[in-house]
């Protein structure tokens, strides 16, 4: 048996089962824990190693200095995602390690899904056949062939979904701060500037991550730019689009419909349930009356593959920490990898300090 212990915080029923079947392999100590990582909770870690958490589990310095006076370094994200971690305060104080591709072709695909399912209504096709209503009135969609999507950020998701969409004949138009000319020119789509893409999209999916250029970047402004009924699809992370600013275009119907795997404020709801409770969220609330709005609660990356590939990624991710290793996977705020003006991990024998 290893002899470090691992504190999972925010475990669900299929957490604890694919890393107790993953840690067959590594051997360490897990203890499992419903509640998310709070000043509060913390104390559950204290005869652990090292903490993981999840993407609604706030990582802020206050913890830190707590998970610190424990004697805990280490923090394994099991997500992609790191902006729940207070990336200044954990320089020099704790490595934060994440999981930077667990599957991509589960989020593209459950893009498509949702595109699909918004576009020709099949989620209410489905109530309303199991109420015995076999009418279609109400229930019409457009042909994709031959409409324009815009996808934002071609990143190893936005590449495999763009891929799916030239499959249905789509005019793709694309933005990256970072485009991969060779990647447009093998599958037929152009780079333009977000106000192109803006003006000529029918359907606009969001790929990107989620940092200070990003913020809001779906709002008043960029909206005005759209065309009149398109459909947006967010499956990156909720604060790229301002909810409020999304909740008048719907009303207004400048915006088609819109479909949601991510929510600004998801933290308190998504992956919870609240079926015999009231949404005290006025914003979330409200998404959740219209008729043109399709909301899934961050289900994009669940996929048995995908849940496989973190369970993995982060035992590796920890392994190397413990055995004095390069970190593969480590996310830093001073490193040039993440915006910042220092080699950090290549200076450093794979360490960001």
């Amino acid at each position: 048996m290893n002899d470090k212990t691992i504190a999972f915080f925010d475990s669900k029923d299929y957490d604890r089962k694919v890393f107790t079947k993953i840690n067959e392999e590594f051997n360490y100590t897990l203890k499992f824990f419903d509640d998310h990582l709070t000043p509060e909770t913390a104390i559950l870690a204290k005869d652990s190693d090292a903490v993981c958490i999840f993407v609604n589990d706030q990582l802020t310095a206050e913890l830190i200095e707590q998970l610190n006076a424990y004697d805990i370094r280490l923090t394994a994200l099991r997500s992609a995602g790191y902006n729940n971690v207070d990336l200044e305060a954990a320089y020099k104080n704790m490595h934060i390690v994440r999981v930077p591709a667990y599957s991509p072709y589960a989020v593209a695909e459950h893009t498509i899904g949702l595109i699909l399912s918004l576009n020709r209504k099949i989620h209410k096709a489905y109530y309303r056949i199991n109420d015995n209503d076999f009418t279609i009135s109400g229930l019409i969609g457009f042909d994709m062939h031959g409409k324009s999507a815009g996808v934002i950020g071609t990143g190893k998701i936005g590449k495999i979904l763009i891929k799916i969409l030239n499959g249905f004949g789509m005019k793709i138009y694309a933005y990256d701060p970072y485009p991969d000319k060779e990647y447009a020119e093998e599958m037929n789509f152009e780079y333009v500037a977000l106000d192109t893409l803006y003006k000529e999209s029918d359907i606009i999916s969001l790929n990107c991550p989620l940092t200070k250029e990003t913020y809001h970047m779906i709002n008043e402004d960029s909206i005005a730019k759209m065309k009149d009924k398109v459909m947006i699809v967010n499956t990156g992370r909720g604060h790229l689009i301002d909810t409020q600013a999304l909740i008048n275009a719907l009303k207004n119907q400048q915006i088609g419909s819109a479909a949601l795997d991510v929510y600004e404020e998801e933290s308190k709801y998504f992956f919870e349930d609240f079926s015999s409770q009231l949404i005290s969220d006025d914003v979330l609330a409200r998404l959740l009356t219209f008729n043109n709005v399709l909301v899934t609660s961050h289900q994009g990356f669940f996929t048995e593959e995908a849940l496989d590939n973190i369970a993995t990624t982060t035992l590796e991710n920890i392994t190397e920490y413990f055995a004095g290793k390069a970190l593969t996977n480590e996310v830093c705020y001073r490193c040039k990898e993440f915006g910042g003006d220092d080699p950090c991990r290549k200076e450093r024998k794979g360490r960001c300090f």
